[in-house]
């Protein structure tokens, strides 16, 4: 099957310069375990679509009738990769890589809008062509860059409009990222300068895509990057041109990856960086994987903009070695193919704080296919993010009565298991697949004594006997699966593992 100007393809060479390479679809298996006790029957959860119209069941998993280019004004949140999202007004903005299922694709960096992060209209594009700035640097270097760009992240500096844009090419790490600025979201947008190139030579780097910027509470500007390689990487810019701090900088590296013996456990890249005023902390998400399978998300934090960041542990990330949480994974809910490659995140929040992670899904009957999600993101007691198991769908932020806990759930955990390598060996998604548990009302868990439950709203702690506890947040949501509404749940257990849930 003919991928051009995929991601796919390109990283492939921009990492080890091989021509083609074939990749095998793969469906996971289901789970269907029947409750161990009949649950109570519950009214469903409605959620109202808001007054207007669209129709949220029209958002299908693969969408190759309306593939070909002739189509892409239908796109909608169809050939979504890489997403920067910001809310611009009345319009939430999503700048993302150049991607087609199966087709040839303009370059230039897609722009789509939405008023409620579901239904997406599509803008246009940032340039007509490829960057002249960026591509005069790969020819300069010998190289020829590809027909297309990749993750841009958009910013909103005073009355400027500020995007980054990766180029790069089939020569190992010869890639640049520039800066383009405009007066409005939609342009027409105007090259100010390079912010990092990496080259084939050498010296100690990592590969110039993947940007990110942070603004401290103070209003400095940090600024991050960096795919495989070296890891990622920091640097200080100068807030009044968005470029460089100091010239020619290629700042530090704040994390890595670890090792199974001399194999790298897996690609490290797309970092995206926010600030949480109520933590008073610096949160790095970070992509880990290969893109189109076992692609996941991973975040850190710390207490300044160029770290150290740490994990889960008080590890810091620059160490070598895997680290977490992992709070979005591949995942399997029970009656669907389920979703891999479900990493690359944007970081964004509404007007009234509420935060939400947005990052491509692929379907498992379809791995070419690629879907914009937009999740929630909710904060722990304990101040880590979680991402809320199902896809944001207009619900409200209520909590949910005691009454309405009891029942047959899904449970998904997010366990995770090491594949060193990176497209070659990483060829499965790893899903992780739904399990149904039933919470009582007399407060156990499928009957077993030892496994107990309570609530006070918001927060479910579900107690596994002696093998752990999970500490959750509860939230009505839309059951994705089966198009209709339903409660959710997400948290972490005391190591850190990630625990998702939807009651059935």
């Amino acid at each position: 099957m003919k991928i051009a100007i995929t991601k796919i393809y390109h990283r492939l060479c921009t990492f080890f310069c091989f021509a083609a390479f074939a990749l095998s679809i793969i469906t996971s298996c289901k789970k269907t375990d029947p409750p161990a006790i009949a649950p109570p029957v519950m009214p469903p959860v409605v959620i109202p679509p808001p007054a207007g119209v669209f129709d949220i069941n029209s958002i299908t998993d693969t969408y190759e009738g309306i593939a070909p280019f002739a189509y892409y004004t239908k796109w909608g949140s169809y050939n979504v990769h890489d997403p920067s999202i910001k809310k611009f007004g009345d319009y939430y903005y999503c700048y993302n890589t150049d991607v087609g299922f199966g087709i040839d694709v303009r370059p230039g960096i897609q722009i789509r809008k939405s008023k409620d992060l579901i239904e997406w209209t599509f803008v246009g594009w940032v340039f007509d062509g490829l960057p002249a700035m960026g591509a005069a640097y790969i020819t300069s270097q010998g190289g020829s860059p590809f027909n297309a760009l990749w993750a841009p992240y958009v910013m909103k500096v005073g009355n400027e409009y500020r995007l980054y844009y990766s180029l790069s090419s089939a020569v190992s790490r010869l890639s640049v990222i520039g800066l383009a600025t405009a007066a409005s979201p939609e342009g027409p947008w105007t090259e100010q300068g390079l912010a990092v190139k990496s080259a084939n030579d050498g010296s100690i780097q990592t590969n110039a895509i993947d940007p990110t910027v942070v603004v401290t509470p103070a209003g400095e500007e940090w600024f991050y990057y960096g795919s495989a390689w070296d890891g990622i990487y920091a640097l200080q810019l100068n807030p009044l041109t968005g470029l460089p701090l100091i010239n020619a900088d290629k700042g530090k590296r704040i994390a890595q990856r670890g090792f199974t013996g001399s194999t790298i456990n897996g690609n490290i890249e797309g970092a995206e960086v926010i600030y949480n005023e109520t933590q008073k902390k610096y949160y790095i998400f970070i992509a880990y994987d290969w893109l189109s399978t076992k692609y996941n998300v991973r975040v850190a934090r710390g207490d300044n903009p160029q770290g150290p960041f740490y994990d889960f542990n008080n590890v810091n990330i620059n160490t070598v070695q895997d680290h977490g949480p992992m709070i979005v994974a591949p995942y399997q809910f029970q009656g669907h193919s389920g979703w891999q490659g479900t990493s690359h995140c944007s970081v964004f929040k509404d007007d009234g704080g509420q935060y939400y992670i947005a990052h491509q899904g692929r379907p498992g009957n379809s791995i070419y296919s690629m879907d914009l999600h937009v999740r929630k993101l909710f904060w722990m007691q304990n101040g880590w993010p979680v991402a809320s198991p199902e896809r944001y769908a207009w619900e409200e932020s209520a909590t949910v009565p005691k009454d309405s806990i009891a029942g047959a759930w899904e449970r998904i955990k997010l366990d995770y298991k090491v594949t060193p390598g990176y497209d070659k060996e990483q060829i499965y998604a790893d899903f992780q697949i739904a399990a149904t548990i039933t919470i009582d009302a007399a407060g156990t868990i499928n009957g077993v004594a030892a496994n107990t439950w309570t609530y006070t709203e918001p927060w479910l702690q579900l107690n596994w006997g002696t093998t752990g506890i999970e500490k959750v947040f509860v939230q009505k949501g839309r059951d994705w699966e089966n198009k209709k509404g339903t409660i959710i749940f997400t948290g972490l257990n005391e190591t850190g593992t990630a625990v998702w849930g939807k009651k059935k």
